[in-house]
C-alpha cells in the first residue's frame, strides 16, 4: 500500500492513489490531517490547473509547501480533484 512518510510520521496511506507524472496522489480522506496546515502558495500547470499547497508539520518541524493538491483541476486532471501529492523530502513508498 503506498504511503508518504516524513520525519518519522506516516502522512498518508492508501490503496486508492492516482499516479500522474510519476507522482502518487493520495485521496483526501487518506491523509493524517494532524500533520497538515494550509499554505498561501499556489502554482499553475497548463493541463492540470491551479495547485494549492500544505505545509507539513511533524514533531515541531515544518516542511514548507511539501504537499500539493488541485481543488478545482481542469477536465484533463479531474481524476485527482482534492488528491494530495508530495515532494521536498517526503518519502513515498509504493
Amino acid at each position: 500500500m503506498p504511503k508518504a512518510i516524513w520525519n518519522g510520521a506516516i502522512l498518508a496511506e492508501s490503496n486508492h492513489c492516482e499516479v500522474v507524472e510519476n507522482n502518487q496522489y493520495f485521496p483526501a480522506d487518506s491523509i493524517n490531517k494532524d500533520y497538515f496546515e494550509e499554505s498561501n502558495t499556489h502554482s499553475g500547470c497548463p493541463w492540470k490547473g491551479t495547485a494549492s499547497y500544505y505545509n507539513v508539520v511533524v514533531n515541531g518541524q515544518t516542511n514548507k509547501d511539501a504537499a500539493w493538491y488541485y481543488p478545482e483541476p481542469k477536465d484533463a486532471a479531474k481524476n485527482i480533484k482534492g488528491y494530495v501529492a508530495f515532494w521536498k523530502g517526503v518519502k513515498v513508498e509504493v
